[in-house]
């Protein structure tokens, strides 16, 4: 039966976004012909307005076909007129849902950090495109070093991103680990928690110095699964069991606004020695769900 769940999941899932997806061609080229940055920003207004109902869609059969045991903690004080900062754990493509079902129109329209590799996703992929979400290539220590120029436009992908979010309120989502976190991963990693892979603090940094001045604050979301190895067929076939997400609202500290991570040795160990206590703390709060 949970199989067939399944099924029947996907199947709406792929309606929604064909559904959706014609009015998202259908501006994307629209976008492509159109002049100037003003006018653009208008066909994003309305790129926006599609992808918010693909969510809502999505979030209003889930809630009554699958009907997640998903246990949420907000804060009070979340906002569609501020912009965020969300930093995640990531366990499964599961989380991307489970993060619309906490914050859909509680704040603004959000911006993924996404692998480059996703923009061939039929639909999907166009829509990170042309909604002008920063494309990386997640590139490992070894291969920064070896390949700087691919680096440098990581950089610039974000900097793109937060200099058009300053036009309007937006949130921006980051699974700071890079990738979900497997037994394997970790291990290989040798990290230093117990539930985490090691954070990656460049991206974040980068969106700290270029909108710290407007951020609303940094929305810490912690997820915790009761099965130990979530998966989305999973959590579509209705058998995921219990999932619980806690958010809490961190200010953004003002040192933050005065350094360059990528320029300022100190900083960057400041900064990482930031991220890497907050991971720390992140793996104490799975561990009392254990």
């Amino acid at each position: 039966m949970s199989t067939l769940r399944g099924f029947v999941s996907l199947l709406l899932l792929s309606l929604t976004t064909l559904t959706w997806g014609i009015p998202l061609i259908l501006l994307t080229l629209v976008k492509l012909v159109t002049p100037g940055r003003r006018w653009r920003r208008r066909v994003l207004t309305a790129l926006n307005w599609v992808a918010l109902n693909w969510m809502g869609s999505n979030l209003w059969w889930m809630r009554r076909w699958l009907r997640p045991p998903l246990e949420l903690q907000l804060p009070d004080c979340l906002s569609r007129d501020r912009w965020w900062l969300v930093l995640s754990n990531h366990r499964s493509w599961t989380d991307i849902f489970l993060l619309f079902f906490a914050f859909h129109r509680r704040i603004p329209m959000p911006h993924f950090f996404v692998k480059r590799q996703l923009i061939w996703i039929p639909i999907v992929g166009l829509a990170f495109w042309a909604m002008e979400f920063p494309m990386l290539r997640r590139l490992t220590r070894e291969q920064r070093e070896r390949h700087p120029h691919l680096a440098r436009r990581d950089r610039e992908a974000t900097e793109r991103m937060c200099r058009h979010a300053r036009e309007r309120p937006i949130a921006i989502y980051n699974f700071v680990e890079g990738t979900r976190f497997t037994p394997a991963k970790h291990a290989a990693q040798g990290a230093p928690y117990r539930h985490l892979l090691r954070p990656r603090a460049g991206g974040i940094a980068q969106v700290v110095s270029l909108l710290g001045d407007r951020l609303g604050g940094i929305l810490d979301v912690t997820l915790h699964y009761d099965n130990p190895a979530p998966s989305f067929w999973g959590f579509l076939c209705g058998r995921e069991g219990r999932v619980v997400l806690e958010a809490r609202r961190l200010e953004v500290p003002a040192w933050m606004l005065e350094g360059d991570y990528h320029d300022n040795t100190d900083y960057k160990e400041r900064f990482q020695s930031w991220l890497n206590a907050l991971w720390q703390d992140k793996d104490r709060r799975l561990d009392a769900h254990r």
